[in-house]
């Protein structure tokens, strides 16, 4: 008996912590879903029955009337924006209420959350700082010999595919096109994993975006009890051989000098310059003005960025280029004007793919985007309130670490900004036809401070991919591939595909 009255006082106490702040939209006047003892609005989330993005998505579209709505991520409340203007408001006008994205602890962050896209505060700005040369357009054009390179290879291994007769999972093709890419530019590696069937490097990247449950269940108990459970790692599975990883090519290139210009040298550069120093974006003196910060770049730090730099690269782009294929598939009509260009363009360069080429592929640009906006590889943008703030349109006063939630794949697809959503036509992205669409419902890269430092990368490895690829093959539907393709619901930053992408790639008979 004693037993039972010690149990049940402990899930009351459980619930009343957990439930301590369902109140708070309510109190505001904010309209929103009512929350669930211990897992909020969450629950599908966490029974693997819809991922981030398919949430926000619910929410977006069952308030059609509301600039903004309630959320409960577990016992935490957040705020999904639904109005373009304040959008605008946190991503750029009050960048400095809404610099954090909120995912790590405060005080506790695992090594390889440690870097420029998980990173918040002064450690976020140091990196940025610091890294911002990398990705100028010189150091990209310099990198373009390395993508021809990788291009070819794609184009080789579809050669074989297309000769006998057989489906190809684009997903899989483009991850592989794109390990490559980041294995030369990114660390002088040729991961060769377009003909290496059992690539290392191809397998790393995958398991970084295979989740377990036990990585949901981690999730969990991180968001219902972030304080009690700040120990606990997301990347435990990944985190020591990953490390070893990078201090293992580290060693090597310190030995063996290269100047290569890509990313480890960078990394190198940065670590020779020693201290990184600048101005605080947390910290201010009594006069006003930003105290001076400072930040030490040591092996595990330059880990974690190497570690963003592949899981970003890997994931992001396979995921746009792969999905643009298949609605290329389904869209012969686009497919043909995209080919004549490329067919145009590269006639003028002597056949051949570079980096002036692929600028001059402006429909080839448009039909990305397009693609980008069916189905962006980030369905949703995260930022946390860094202070308290009140947010003028509407007049709501939110506290200090109430995170936001901007639901890009939702905007994306909305009739009220995007005529006929469904249906795909890349002339949406002519520049007669996209100013006047409002700029902050298209945010593939975001936008601001926090936005991707490696889009212009990040397009151009994808525009040579694709170019690639169409210059020589049409793509077609094959026996297997669903029109409509199912999100993965444990997908949770980046946006996954279950069953990948099947297609059929034929060689192009006059070119």
């Amino acid at each position: 008996m004693f037993t039972l009255v010690i149990a049940a006082l402990a899930i009351a106490v459980l619930y009343l912590y957990t439930s301590r702040h369902y109140k708070y939209w309510e109190q505001r006047g904010i309209k929103h879903d009512k929350p669930l003892p211990f897992v909020g609005n969450n629950i599908q989330f966490y029974l693997m029955q819809k991922s981030v993005t398919q949430i926000a998505e619910n929410v977006y579209w069952k308030y059609p009337n509301e600039k903004v709505v309630g959320f409960y991520r577990a016992s935490m409340p957040e705020l999904v924006i639904r109005d373009p203007d304040i959008i605008k408001r946190v991503l750029i006008t009050d960048f400095g209420y809404f610099y954090p994205r909120g995912i790590n602890h405060k005080t506790v962050v695992e090594p390889l959350m440690r870097n420029l896209f998980f990173a918040d505060g002064d450690l976020w700005r140091l990196l940025r700082q610091r890294m911002t040369p990398a990705f100028t357009s010189g150091k990209l054009k310099a990198m373009f010999p390395l993508i021809v390179e990788r291009a070819e290879k794609l184009q080789a291994r579809l050669a074989k595919s297309a000769a006998a007769g057989r489906s190809l999972d684009a997903r899989d093709l483009m991850a592989r096109y794109t390990t490559d890419f980041i294995g030369a530019c990114g660390f002088g590696l040729d991961a060769d994993s377009l003909n290496e069937e059992d690539s290392a490097f191809r397998k790393l990247g995958a398991k970084i975006f295979k989740f377990t449950l036990r990585d949901i269940f981690v999730g969990m108990l991180k968001e219902m009890f972030p304080d009690t459970f700040k120990h606990l790692k997301y990347l435990a599975r990944l985190e020591e051989e990953f490390i070893q990883f990078v201090r293992e090519i580290l060693k090597h290139r310190i030995a063996n000098p290269s100047n290569r210009n890509d990313f480890i040298d960078l990394m190198l550069e940065c670590q020779r310059k020693g201290t990184i120093k600048g101005e605080s974006i947390e910290k201010v003196k009594s006069d006003g003005t930003p105290e001076l910060t400072s930040l030490e770049l040591d092996d595990i730090l330059i880990a974690a960025q190497v570690f963003v730099f592949f899981a970003a690269g890997f994931e992001t782009s396979s995921s746009a280029t792969s999905y643009t294929l298949h609605q290329l598939a389904y869209n012969p009509q686009v497919q043909k004007k995209v080919q004549e260009e490329i067919d145009r363009v590269l006639a003028k360069h002597d056949n051949k793919l570079s980096y002036d080429a692929i600028k001059e592929m402006e429909y080839l640009e448009w039909t990305f985007k397009e693609g980008m906006r069916m189905f962006p590889s980030l369905g949703f943008l995260i930022r946390k309130s860094a202070r308290k703030y009140t947010f003028p349109e509407i007049n709501l006063p939110i506290d200090e670490d109430i995170v936001v939630i901007i639901p890009v794949q939702a905007l994306h697809n909305d009739p009220q900004y995007f005529e006929n959503p469904d249906e795909f036509r890349p002339e949406r992205f002519h520049p007669d036809n996209f100013k006047n669409i409002h700029k902050f419902v298209y945010l593939p890269f975001g936008d601001g401070p926090r936005s991707c430092i490696g889009e212009r990368l990040g397009v151009m490895q994808s525009l040579a991919g694709l170019a690639a690829v169409l210059s020589r093959f049409t793509v077609e539907p094959a026996a297997d591939t669903k029109r409509h393709p199912t999100v993965d619901p444990k997908s949770d930053i980046v946006q996954c595909i279950t069953d990948g992408l099947p297609l059929l790639f034929s060689e192009r008979k006059c070119i």
